[in-house]
């Protein structure tokens, strides 16, 4: 009852959260992160292209297990024409009030991909504030602090203020390349 509570509160959402101590040697805090993609995540989780502004990239999202675990797993091929360049999958999600930045668990084909996040001051659809990351080949889990996502724009404010999030998504962007990245895991650390 108390974790449902906390999960409300911290997503307003009927999703699990766990409480997680990871290993010492890797971070030695607490995660707080949502069980993203068990139980319906296509109904949380949506796959976005370029198309939606008249861009060709094209790509596609799907949810499968790997060993225990429910991954999502976006393929597709990015293309700079007709001012396009992005495939993208994202959902709603509401950042613990203390975070101090994301942490995701991925792998991939090599390439660097981006998390965007959105806040209540993107206000236009070209609006976010994107990190760096490289996708190898084997698992791994990274741990991106919230003062690393850099403003689309000069005028968004220069840090990220936890309690404004309202999405993120996972994003192929900005060249011609074939884009293959999965997440098994994605959420905020205190």
């Amino acid at each position: 009852m108390i974790l449902r509570r906390l999960t409300r509160a911290l997503f307003g959402l009927g999703a699990a959260v766990w409480v997680v101590t990871v290993a010492p040697q890797l971070f030695a805090t607490e995660v707080l992160m949502e069980d993203a993609f068990k139980e319906q995540p296509e109904q949380r989780w949506r796959f976005v292209s370029d198309q939606v502004m008249g861009g060709v990239s094209v790509g596609s999202l799907v949810f499968e297990r790997s060993g225990d675990t429910v991954v999502a797993h976006m393929r597709g091929n990015v293309s700079t024409q007709n001012n396009g360049g992005f495939i993208q999958f994202r959902r709603t999600i509401t950042a613990p009030r203390k975070a101090a930045g994301v942490i995701v668990r991925v792998r991939g084909n090599n390439q660097a991909y981006f998390l965007h996040m959105r806040t209540r001051g993107t206000v236009l659809p070209w609006q976010y504030y994107q990190a760096t990351f490289r996708a190898e080949s084997e698992w791994q889990t990274l741990k991106i602090p919230l003062n690393q996502f850099q403003g689309s724009s000069q005028w968004l404010s220069e840090r990220i203020a936890p309690a404004t999030v309202r999405s993120i998504g996972v994003v192929a962007f900005g060249r011609e390349h074939r884009a293959d990245i999965e997440v098994s895991m994605i959420g905020f650390y205190q």
